[in-house]
């Protein structure tokens, strides 16, 4: 089926990038399920993709996945190409790549680990507005950003994640005055600690000792974990047209982190 079955998106599709991970992935089911066709990227997690993908189809919506590795401008473009040939159109690009990231003192940062986290959020953030940007502006659609809660309130040793994400909330509001006249919206969902991916591998290892959930609980107003339907549901909005005169703004599911 390649037609949406309401009038929440345009026509086409919705591409999310890091959906073979834990809360993209359910991001891109999110989309699935609010009626719109999607794009599964991944860059090793193929099965994973493909899961997702097949999961998202039995909802009466079409899903491929795309393999696509962000930090290569030109595999994002071949990606962007690759889309459009399926889905004819994409109304919605939503950046949820990223590595699991070791949490470090800046001071104890090491270039290595820097530049990883650089090359996939940052750089393959700019790489795919530079690629996906002509077509949003053929569908008047949207750029959905998944960022930090840590933009608001720092969080001691998770600056791998932070800066870069941090540079990627500019090009947001960049995205959004530049490409307004052309009725292209960006905005961003800020994420907290979500009981999914990165937070559960880093919670297994133990790198999130009992001290640090005591101490992190006392930060939230909500006193629980989010869950990746929590983040899934507001990228779904920001991308819709309930949204259509909201651009260059970020929507912090955090539960009242740091507030």
């Amino acid at each position: 089926m390649n037609q949406q079955t309401n009038g929440d998106f345009p026509e086409g599709a919705t591409v999310v990038f890091g959906g073979s991970g834990g809360i993209g992935a359910i991001i891109a089911e999110g989309f699935g399920q609010a009626g719109s066709n999607v794009a599964v990227t991944y860059n090793s997690k193929a099965d994973r993709a493909r899961e997702v993908a097949g999961r998202i189809s039995g909802s009466g919506v079409r899903a491929e996945a795309f393999q696509c590795d962000v930090r290569d401008a030109a595999q994002v473009e071949a990606c962007c190409r690759s889309v459009l040939e399926t889905f004819r159109a994409i109304h919605t690009v939503v950046f949820a790549a990223g590595p699991v990231v070791e949490q470090k003192l800046l001071a104890e940062t090491e270039p290595s680990l820097w530049e990883a986290s650089v090359q996939i959020e940052l750089q393959g953030f700019m790489h795919v507005t530079r690629a996906f940007l002509p077509a949003l502006r053929d569908s008047q659609g949207s750029f959905v950003h998944i960022g930090s809660a840590g933009d608001r309130w720092w969080p001691p040793r998770d600056g791998l994640s932070v800066v870069p994400k941090a540079a990627n909330e500019a090009l947001i509001r960049g995205i959004a005055k530049e490409e307004g006249v052309n009725g292209v919206r960006a905005n961003s969902v800020l994420v907290g600690v979500i009981e999914a991916g990165m937070f559960l591998e880093l919670l297994e290892r133990g790198v999130f000792d009992d001290a640090w959930i005591k101490e992190t609980q006392k930060l939230l107003a909500l006193k629980r974990w989010g869950k990746p339907e929590d983040i899934a549901n507001a990228a779904v909005f920001l991308a819709s047209r309930k949204a259509g005169y909201i651009t260059g703004e970020q929507l912090n599911v955090s539960g009242g982190f740091g507030v």
